[in-house]
């Protein structure tokens, strides 16, 4: 057998698993990673928007507390009785008292806006900031305490902060420098001076890999930079900045009093991403004035997501250890697969080349012995089919050669009561009779050829007919008995010319459902048949009911079931001759069409081998089956006959026992 070049199964076995499984685990790893990614970034988001929450709580509390401290401070003896000594001792005593990290005070007169006392000298241009901040706050007080109404508090934000002019390289800290201002009336109630304070907030900050508590911005309300990690871009305003529209976005969502979180591009001018958590605290600037700020908690993404790093290092390895596991898995799978496959293949080929041993089994997997087993039980049919085959071919060739011969006999058959017909109608025809009687001889031969001649087509037309399914039944209820007598009268003079006596023994009175013309004609051949292959002796006819016969085909089997459980259910007519027998070996053959025991032309015994063929098919026509038996050469034959019993009449009067003697 040639074989293709194709791939092996156990290559194609590897390739697809490969093909399936590899594409699914790095599908699977990518979904994983995407999962854990969005997990984390939710986390940051989270927490970042918690954080911004608390950095603005912190910031509204702390500038209460500053605000209370410097209430009270406005309140005391010592800055109400213009002492400048004692104003400046107090205002030692208060600095370290405010809960801010950073604070420097300052007491100026409202009038001329002079330094009475202050902690600024050490930081001029913060000093410098807040003389005209503390004039314009004086503008909003009124002159006389008793006209005091609302907040006493006048907030500017600081965006010059010497301390932050040259920040440290690549370093991140938020600060919010804010000056508060409070009027400080004199003991006659009229407003003398203003107490000052520059304070530095800060918040918790934390831009570490993996810490979500984040810097510190600060947003006011016209759109800039209060506090901010990067110094150089406190007092610049988000219009100057690429996310002006984000930061426009995230302002309007917490102006509306909602908190959440977004990612800017360009937050520290470095072109990385930064993830923004923001939320908003309303600020008493002024007597007269609130402000909305937004508090955001800024740190970078990649921070943010830190541990998606050590996620994917996990995922590579795992996935890296997870081929080679799977193809060192796939490996010693093809092989356990694809071996035995290989091995009932050679079988297989071997079947082919008719070299073929033992089929090979005790494999590991179940389904595998199950295949072997089947093989072998295939190949065991296959042997016995091909034996079938011989033997059918075997009885091809017979069939011929019975073709052969019954289109030799047929021809024989046909042609000899043909030419007794044609001579005997000549000897008449051209007058070469003695006498009148002699004419009628030769007519009486004729007509009887010309009988034998129809009984001849007529066979050939009835198997023609059954072969084709188009042979029409009249079934009727028949009595039996009577049947047998006509048939017994019919055949009492063959029996006589050949010396044999015809017996018809008693008969209980039966019904049976049949054809009459077609019953007739089977057991006519069949005595017939009897009396033609018996020459010493004679035939004995019987009938009995009985309650189960053996049934030969599908019509039997439907007679049977219809007939119920009555205990006689069948009608058997025996017919015995004391004849020459048949070999056991050839019995089941006689019922074939053609099919004779002598088939060649020179046989002792007439015919064309188709009485018991057109017999047998008759009987199971009508439900009912026909069984020859012998016991061999030299010890008779006996035809039974079964058809279903309608109905089994008593008995009047004694029935009829005849014998006909030769």
């Amino acid at each position: 057998m040639k074989l293709s070049k194709q791939p092996s199964f156990r290559r194609i076995l590897l390739l697809r698993i490969l093909l399936i499984s590899v594409p699914i685990l790095l599908i699977g790893v990518v979904v994983a990673f995407r999962k854990a990614r969005t997990t984390l970034l939710y986390t940051a988001q989270q927490n970042l928007a918690e954080s911004a929450e608390r950095k603005a709580e912190n910031i509204q509390t702390a500038i209460a507390a500053l605000q209370t401290s410097l209430v009270t401070a406005s309140e005391t003896s010592a800055l109400r009785n213009q002492s400048p000594e004692a104003s400046a001792a107090f205002l030692e005593q208060l600095a370290l008292q405010i809960p801010v990290d950073e604070v420097c005070l300052e007491l100026r007169d409202i009038q001329t806006q002079a330094l009475v006392s202050g902690l600024c000298d050490r930081r001029p241009q913060v000093s410098e900031a807040i003389a005209p901040s503390a004039a314009a706050a004086a503008q909003t007080w009124p002159r006389n305490r008793n006209l005091l109404l609302g907040n006493r508090f006048y907030i500017q934000s600081l965006t010059v902060e010497p301390s932050l002019n040259n920040p440290p390289a690549a370093s991140l800290r938020s600060q919010l420098n804010l000056i508060f201002h409070t009027p400080v009336y004199g003991t006659d109630g009229l407003l003398r001076y203003t107490l000052s304070a520059q304070a530095t907030l800060t918040q918790l900050e934390s831009g570490s890999p993996g810490s979500l508590v984040g810097y510190t911005a600060v947003i006011d309300e016209s759109g800039t930079f209060l506090a901010h990690p990067v110094a150089e871009q406190v007092g610049k305003s988000i219009d100057e900045t690429e996310d002006k529209a984000r930061f426009d976005l995230l302002m309007a969502e917490a102006l509306q009093g909602e908190r959440g979180t977004s990612h800017l591009y360009d937050f520290a001018g470095d072109g990385v991403q930064w993830l923004a958590g923001y939320d908003a605290t309303v600020i008493t600037v002024s007597s007269t004035q609130d402000q909305t700020w937004t508090v955001l908690a800024v740190t970078r993404l990649d921070k943010a997501l830190h541990g998606l790093a050590d996620i994917k290092r996990i995922l590579l390895v795992l996935t890296s250890g997870l081929l080679f596991a799977l193809l060192l898995g796939m490996l010693y799978l093809s092989r356990d697969l694809a071996r035995p496959i290989e091995q009932l293949g050679n079988f297989a080929r071997h079947i082919h080349e008719h070299t073929a041993t033992d089929v090979p089994q005790d494999f590991y997997i179940r389904e595998l012995n199950q295949l072997a087993e089947a093989l072998r039980r295939m190949v065991g049919r296959l042997e016995e089919r091909a034996q079938e085959l011989e033997s059918a071919w075997q009885e091809a060739e017979t069939a011929n050669q019975l073709k052969s011969e019954f289109l030799a006999n047929t021809s024989h058959e046909l042609r000899t009561p043909l030419n007794a017909i044609i001579g005997c109608i000549r000897l008449v025809k051209d007058d070469c009779c003695d006498d009148r009687n002699e004419e009628l001889e030769f007519l009486t031969r004729a007509d009887e050829a010309a009988i034998h001649l129809l009984k001849i087509i007529n066979d050939l037309l009835d198997i023609a007919r059954i072969e084709a399914g188009t042979l029409s039944l009249n079934l009727e209820e028949i009595h039996l008995n009577q049947l047998l007598d006509e048939v017994a009268a019919l055949q009492t003079v063959g029996a006589q010319q050949k010396g044999l006596w015809l017996t018809l023994q008693e008969q209980p009175p039966v019904v049976v459902s049949a054809d009459r013309a077609k019953l007739k004609q089977v057991f006519l051949n069949l005595i017939y048949n009897a009396i033609k292959f018996t020459d010493q002796g004679g035939i004995t006819i019987s009938t009995r009911a009985a309650a189960a016969i053996e049934a030969t085909n599908e019509a039997t089997e439907t007679a049977i079931e219809t007939n119920g459980d009555a205990p006689a259910r069948w009608a058997i007519v025996s017919i015995t001759d004391t004849g020459i027998g048949i070999d056991p070996a050839q019995q089941q053959k006689l019922f074939r069409p053609f099919v004779m025991v002598d088939g060649s032309t020179t046989r002792k015994f007439e015919g064309t081998g188709l009485g018991l063929a057109i017999s047998r098919n008759l009987i199971e026509l009508m439900g009912g089956t026909i069984i020859l038996s012998s016991d061999g050469l030299g010890h008779g034959t006996t035809v039974e006959v079964a058809l279903p019993l309608v109905a089994q009449i008593p008995q009047v009067q004694p029935a009829v026992h005849s014998t006909i003697n030769g």
